[in-house]
């Protein structure tokens, strides 16, 4: 038993201790510690020392075949081992001894940049790489189509478009209605020579050819009436007294014989008649005159009188009393009356009317004495009193 003992405890005193040291740290692990500590990432560094964030991955893998020019490795191994506070020299001796690197003089080839066909294919590295990896800080993740497109920017885009549209509907409805035609419509309508057929009063000959088809338009005597010479004002003579040569001295004057007053005033009066049958009779030249037309207004009323031609001769309100002249035209005008039970007409000293009842309109009332007396009675003063007053200031005049 003691014998046993004793050589088990000979067996445990020969077993090593091995500390921290005695385990195998790679470079890469001890470079990626120490900017651990410093709390800086791949893309600080590239920024800090102005050298590529794959150069500086590649040197704490110990691959040596991510560099373009082999030459330049020595010095950004020691500007790195510089910027991480470790030993220059002996960063780049272990850089060496993990990767296989070897200086080369400046005239052989792998001193110069790899070009084209002539590049090795990089070795494989020996660990995952962090910049192909999916959580790496420094490259940027990728981002769909949509991703890229503002909501704001979409919304404006067809606020624009809108506003275009509406733009060109508006500047073609105003172009539009700057080309429509309108025709407003008259009150007398226009002869239309076109809808008359030029071939209406063509025969046929005996021999088959077209007789009389000559256009004749319709006859009318607008334009002869049109240019008809007015009438001259010239003054008409009438003879008061006959002819000197059929007067007598004998019969009549003062160097007549003593006759009765009596018979002197039958002489005179049959000489008058002789001198009247005897005179030839006085030229016309003149139309007759025609009736007097007065527009009377017993209450006021609304009165627009329009010519034949579409022309306005009068319009206004004719107050109790008020009269209206109408013209003598060629065609009567037409009267339109807000109250109708308001307005009569004076022919020739006499009212006839009203026009309508009251709180009627009335329209296209030819102001012709005939027409007026055809279409309306005589006037029944003792039914109006405002007309029986009217007609009684009328005969105090």
């Amino acid at each position: 038993m003691i014998g046993r003992w004793n050589a088990r405890n000979a067996e445990a005193e020969e077993a090593e201790i091995r500390g921290f040291d005695a385990y195998e740290v790679r470079l890469g692990d001890l470079m990626r510690g120490e900017r651990a500590t410093l709390g800086k990432s791949l893309l600080d560094v590239e920024r800090e020392l102005r050298i590529r964030a794959n150069y500086v991955a590649a040197i704490e893998n110990a691959d040596p075949s991510v560099f373009d020019t082999p030459g330049f490795i020595p010095g950004y191994v020691r500007s790195y081992a510089r910027y991480l506070g470790m030993d220059p020299d002996k960063t780049f001796a272990a850089f060496c001894a993990e990767s296989g690197f070897s200086i080369a003089h400046g005239m052989s080839d792998e001193a110069s940049s790899k070009r084209g066909a002539e590049r090795t294919a990089p070795a494989r590295p020996r660990g995952p790489d962090p910049l192909l990896g999916g959580g790496t800080p420094f490259v940027p993740a990728t981002e769909s189509f949509l991703a890229r497109i503002e909501p704001a920017a979409v919304g404006s885009a067809l606020v624009l478009v809108a506003l275009i549209g509406a733009i060109g509907y508006g500047g073609w409805s105003v172009l539009r209605q700057v080309q429509q035609v309108q025709l407003a419509p008259v009150e007398n309508t226009p002869v239309v020579l076109a809808e008359l057929d030029p071939l209406a009063q063509v025969t046929r000959g005996a021999d088959g050819t077209a007789e009389g088809g000559g256009f004749q338009p319709p006859v009318e005597d607008r334009l002869s009436r049109l240019y008809r010479p007015k009438a001259l004002d010239v003054p008409v003579m009438v003879a008061r007294d006959a002819p000197i040569s059929t007067l007598d001295p004998r019969e009549v004057g003062t160097l007549s014989p003593a006759a009765p007053v009596a018979d002197h005033a039958s002489a005179i009066a049959r000489a008058l008649q002789e001198a009247q049958e005897s005179a030839p009779a006085a030229p016309q030249v003149v139309a007759d005159a025609r009736p007097d037309v007065q527009v009377v207004a017993v209450r006021p009323a609304w009165v627009r009188v329009r010519g034949a031609d579409g022309s306005v001769l009068f319009e206004g309100i004719l107050n109790a009393g008020d009269t209206y002249d109408v013209p003598e035209t060629e065609e009567p005008p037409l009267l339109r009356v807000g109250e109708s039970g308001a307005i009569y007409f004076a022919v020739n000293g006499q009212h006839y009317g009203p026009v309508g009842p009251r709180g009627a309109v009335t329209s296209n009332v030819a102001l012709a004495a005939d027409d007026l007396t055809a279409r309306f009675a005589l006037a029944d003063p003792e039914a109006d009193r405002d007309l029986q007053r009217h007609v009684a200031e009328l005969s105090q005049d």
